[in-house]
């Protein structure tokens, strides 16, 4: 493992793009942004506004998809308020199983601000079961789930006859991930790591059907084509679509953060208090990243609070250190009781996917290779 030698983004990550000296795709992207004329980014912005407004033909000029977070809540309030646009959201909902009281409250609060909402909500027993198969054949909670997570919105934009898709960050310039661009366009994001693309052949061969996977089905190049859908990332025109601004954007506006144990970092493996608030499986699966990847949330999030002066590299080490791939035994239970097995069976699957490249075994215990600092 490599780090970059700004921030402590590793170069394990699926796709990360590291210069000669060292430094990630977002750094040297944080360092050309004072010389990035953002009045002309804004008049882009609007050029596209203006043409899904004169492509309305459903009284919706975009969609935005939502969970309800942080980021729901500035996109929506800044594509209405700033833009002038009519959005419709479209949130696709986990099982009653999976999803967090305070996930509930705060898609509700988010439409309570005066939002239209599509809220698709794929059969419960198929998604248990796709998420079980994504867990034993990727080491990935979350390999089936995005799917329909991320395949709902465009499918409502053909059906509703909507040209504009508007998504939050790009994972790019944001994280260093796959699946973004280095400007606005969104129109690849389904090539992402975990998407590939939209293949659902590792379903199929499962014994899924193609009526239990219409929500998990992403439309083809050619389906978006022939709809004449266009996808941007709003943080890409904007200087300030950040974690902690859009967090603070967000609680001003009625966002339930997360309160108690379950804002410990140390169980959580997470340092925001409104970062993943409608589903605690996350804190297992950061775990299960960081046993592939050799990273999880808190060294994404130490990364980017760098980058924007938050922490220096020496403080952000140490909470790295501290906290990183963190998951309290709560997380793992409350999973394991809802797909169906046992603990013991879910370190067996998790450690088939131990990444020995980066740990290496210390007496009991397992300890990365070449450690960050």
């Amino acid at each position: 493992m490599r780090y970059c030698t700004n921030c402590l983004e590793p170069d394990t990550r699926p796709d990360t793009e590291f210069d000669g000296d060292g430094v990630c795709l977002p750094c040297r992207y944080y360092r050309t942004l004072d010389q990035i004329d953002w009045d002309e980014r804004r008049g882009a912005l609007e050029e596209i506004s203006d043409w899904a407004k004169a492509r309305n033909v459903s009284g919706y000029d975009c969609i935005v998809p939502v969970s309800g977070g942080k980021d729901s809540h500035r996109q929506a309030v800044y594509c209405r308020d700033e833009l002038g646009l009519k959005p419709l959201l479209v949130s696709c909902a986990y099982p009653p199983e999976e999803q967090t009281e305070r996930g509930a409250d705060n898609i509700a609060n988010l439409i309570e601000l005066g939002f239209d909402c599509v809220y698709v909500s794929p059969g419960p027993e198929t998604w248990r079961r796709a998420m079980t198969t994504g867990f034993r054949k990727y080491g990935n909670i979350f390999k089936s789930t995005e799917l329909p997570l991320y395949a709902s919105t465009p499918k409502v934009a053909i059906a509703y006859h909507i040209p504009l898709i508007i998504y939050g960050e790009n994972p790019a310039i944001a994280w260093g991930g796959s699946g973004g661009s280095k400007d606005g366009d969104a129109s690849r994001l389904k090539y992402s790591n975990t998407l590939g693309g939209g293949d659902l052949s590792w379903l199929q061969d499962d014994g899924f059907d193609a009526g239990q996977l219409y929500w998990y089905n992403y439309p083809s190049d050619d389906e978006l084509a022939q709809a004449g859908l266009r996808f941007i990332y709003l943080g890409y025109y904007l200087p300030d679509f950040l974690d902690f601004v859009n967090g603070e954007f967000a609680v001003a506006h009625g966002l339930v953060c997360r309160t108690g144990e379950d804002a410990d970092p140390e169980q959580s493996g997470n340092l925001q208090v409104y970062d993943a608030l409608d589903c605690d499986f996350l804190a297992a699966n950061q775990m299960l990243k960081a046993i592939k990847f050799g990273f999880g949330k808190v060294s994404d999030q130490c990364s980017v609070a760098v980058r924007w002066g938050k922490l220096d590299r020496d403080e952000a080490i140490k909470l790295l250190q501290k906290y990183d791939g963190k998951c309290a035994p709560r997380y793992i239970e409350q999973f394991c009781r809802y797909i169906g097995i046992s603990e013991e069976e879910f370190w067996a699957i998790a450690e088939r996917y131990r990444n020995h490249d980066v740990w290496v075994r210390d007496g009991n215990d397992w300890r990365l290779r070449n450690p960050v600092g």
